[in-house]
């Protein structure tokens, strides 16, 4: 199974425990916090993560990362947009 019908299943199934957990919260507070917990913990220690490592494979670091390179390229780019309006 690839890794994107993964990351869309924890992150559904996350957000339909929240939801159910939310429901439940009048009747069963116990067990509802429970599954909105749970619900959370899977949407941002599981699926962003997962999502992240997915997103980022084959990007180079140094491109996102603020050196003097990097922002004179922006400077650069930013004086070109000025001067073509």
């Amino acid at each position: 199974m690839k890794l994107k019908y993964i990351i869309v299943l924890i992150v559904l199934a996350s957000a339909a425990s929240i939801i159910y957990g939310f429901t439940l919260k009048p009747t069963e507070p116990e067990k509802a916090h429970k599954l909105i917990g749970a619900g959370t913990v899977g949407l941002f220690l599981v699926a962003m993560p997962l999502f992240l490592i997915k997103e980022s494979k084959g990007k180079k670091m140094k491109d996102y990362m603020l050196t003097k390179e990097n922002i004179e390229k922006m400077k650069k780019k930013e004086r070109d947009r000025l001067k073509n309006r």
